[in-house]
């Protein structure tokens, strides 16, 4: 499990990231990111939203185990990001390294559009 100071726990801090931050996706799963201004280089934190869409209560926590474990990887790059990860229904189905890959490849886009989009203001 992530530490508390890494998770976002607040809707507010959901509804923010989701409708304000840099968007990208691919096959199995969304991300959304933006950079929060009121904590430039405090930890990034990440929230996961897995819909019933996704398969039955076992289904959705494997999914959500998978993209904390995942989460948890990226940690380390300290850079004050807010980050929302939006299961698509066929990640349920998918291997740990498919996941992997297309969570890592999303999160450099993503990454890259958010920084770029705090830049200008936006």
């Amino acid at each position: 499990m992530l530490p508390k100071n890494q998770r976002l726990r607040l809707s507010q801090d959901f509804t923010a990231t989701v409708r304000s931050g840099a968007r990208t996706g691919r096959r199995n799963v969304v991300l959304y990111a933006r950079v929060r201004s009121e904590e430039p280089q405090g930890n990034n934190r990440f929230g996961f939203i897995v819909s019933k869409a996704v398969g039955n209560a076992v289904h959705r926590n494997v999914v959500k185990r998978r993209m904390r474990a995942l989460a948890a990887q990226f940690t380390a790059d300290a850079t004050g990001l807010d980050v929302v990860v939006r299961a698509l229904p066929g990640s349920a189905d998918i291997n740990w390294d498919e996941l992997s890959q297309q969570v890592r490849s999303a999160l450099g886009s993503v990454l890259q559009k958010a920084r770029t989009k705090h830049e200008k203001g936006l």
